[in-house]
């Protein structure tokens, strides 16, 4: 079930980006590429603390009518499907359409200087991407290991207002 959603949630998020890359002047494709990027990398950090993060701590919080708490409590007891949705669903969507927002800046700067050969255009730009991509996700289990429970405290409390205010259901009651 998780393959097919993540397919057409790839071709969702695919033709968006491409569409929005395309119109973009070059400043404004590179801050497009590093804000996908980012994304996988914040939705990672999540995935990681959610599976690092202890459940006491919100019980208590929970038992003091905190209801952040316990939309964190209902990530905490589905680990394994937060992880994975946030780890491999959106970060690595995010890492293969950071691929493609590549080939389109490469793309933008062979048509803008003329360039034929674009061998050493695309290495170093596949550099700039892992680099930024591998880094990022390094720095954020960093950070997800060691305040695991303010990130899904926070996270909690987004899942809460998606669910409060606009009936997104994320997760089962």
């Amino acid at each position: 079930m998780i393959s097919i959603w993540t397919f057409f949630l790839a071709i969702l998020v695919s033709i968006l980006a491409e569409n929005i890359m395309r119109n973009f002047d070059l400043l404004f494709a590179f801050i497009t590429l590093i804000l996908i990027i980012f994304v996988g990398v914040f939705f990672d950090t999540i995935g990681i603390a959610v599976a690092a993060v202890q459940e006491k701590p919100f019980h208590s919080m929970a038992a003091k009518k905190n209801t952040a708490a316990r939309y964190s409590i209902k990530l905490i007891k589905n680990a394994g499907p937060v992880s994975n949705f946030c780890n491999d669903v959106i970060g690595d969507i995010c890492g293969i359409i950071s691929g493609a927002a590549g080939a389109i800046i490469i793309s933008k700067i062979s048509s803008m200087y003329e360039i034929k050969e674009l061998t050493i255009i695309s290495v170093v730009m596949s550099g700039f991407i892992a680099s930024l991509t591998v880094g990022g996700k390094a720095l954020g289990k960093e950070i997800a290991i060691k305040h695991s429970k303010t990130i899904i405290y926070y996270t909690g409390k987004v899942v809460m207002i998606l669910d409060n205010k606009f009936k997104i259901k994320l997760l089962d009651r």
